[in-house]
């Protein structure tokens, strides 16, 4: 494994040269930074960013914790993260916890080792206790807790939208379908503001959750579809677009017709693609605008400037898809 040294000898410079190389330091001529820039890309010389990281006492690094890289809107957010820390001069540790507690309290301890400047993150457990307030740390979309800054998109509006646009598509029997978290998320509030929409346009509305984000898909709508009442279901609004596409897939099993005998919609936004079938109707979460406020609120916090608000709402908008 190559290191300093070896770069050292190969540019012809002393080892604290190639280390100003590395840190952007000012004082180093340009002639010899193209020297050294040279020798690190023929050796392929990675720097140790932890070991920097405590002979600097300032690090460079961002945590990301996500519960799934697999769910498309985490993978979308985790894309314009890491761009906008890049832009920053920050480089991301993305930490995929499978929205496992045990593996979340895992990761919290080696970055607290490991000193990285923040934390960016989503969870639906109960890790309050476990967090370092040394650390600066971000949400974004769920709350840690009341004391920790949350970056989210406005869910209560979305879900009144979402039940506003079902009505106008002719849907007269709603039913909300979603999990519980642990821990109190701004995505209930998607609940809420359809069960207000509902209940301001006149209509009886069916909710149906079960308490785990974790669970068996298939069990929760073998479930939702053996209740009679169901049947008579018109519309749904799906807390997630993920969810939504699993209702879909359920329902023609049960020989329900999208949209034909039931309207869907999601939440997300995330079917950008029109390989996808049918092209759901969603409320699209401004993922870009929210990834990038989430860095700047956090790098603020580094910095030790004072953040204005503990939440931060951001507006949602319909997009029209097939499904309705």
């Amino acid at each position: 494994m190559t290191n300093l040294k070896q770069v050292a000898e190969l540019a012809g410079v002393g080892l604290g040269t190639v280390s100003r190389v590395i840190n952007n330091h000012v004082s180093v001529k340009p002639t010899t930074r193209e020297k050294v820039l040279e020798a690190i890309k023929q050796l392929n010389y990675v720097p140790n960013e932890v070991a920097r990281n405590f002979k600097m006492q300032k690090s460079n690094l961002i945590a990301l914790l996500l519960p799934s890289i697999w769910n498309p809107f985490f993978s979308e957010l985790a894309y314009y993260i890491e761009d906008e820390l890049d832009r920053e001069g920050y480089k991301l540790i993305l930490c995929n916890s499978g929205g496992k507690p045990s593996k979340e309290l895992y990761y919290f301890d080696i970055l607290n080792q490991n000193k990285v400047a923040g934390i960016l993150g989503i969870t639906y457990n109960d890790i309050e206790d476990s967090l370092n307030n040394d650390i600066p740390i971000i949400s974004i979309d769920r709350h840690f807790s009341k004391t920790v800054p949350c970056v989210t998109s406005d869910n209560y509006s979305g879900g009144r939208i979402a039940m506003r646009e079902l009505y106008n598509a002719g849907v007269r029997k709603p039913a909300f379908i979603g999990v519980v978290t642990k821990v109190f998320s701004e995505t209930m509030l998607r609940k809420q503001g359809f069960i207000d929409e509902a209940a301001a346009l006149g209509l009886d509305y069916v909710v149906y959750e079960e308490p785990d984000p974790l669970m068996d898909e298939l069990s929760f709508f073998n479930n939702f579809f053996a209740i009679k009442e169901h049947h008579e279901i018109d519309g749904v609004f799906a807390i997630t677009d993920m969810f939504a596409a699993r209702y879909i897939e359920q329902a023609q099993k049960q020989g329900i017709s999208v949209p034909d005998d039931v309207k869907v919609i999601g939440y997300d936004g995330i079917q950008d693609n029109t390989l996808f079938h049918p092209i759901l109707s969603t409320i699209r979460q401004p993922v870009e605008t929210m990834a990038r406020t989430s860095v700047r609120l956090l790098l603020q916090r580094i910095e030790g400037v004072p953040i204005e608000h503990d939440t931060y709402r951001i507006p949602v908008e319909f997009r029209q898809g097939k499904t309705t």
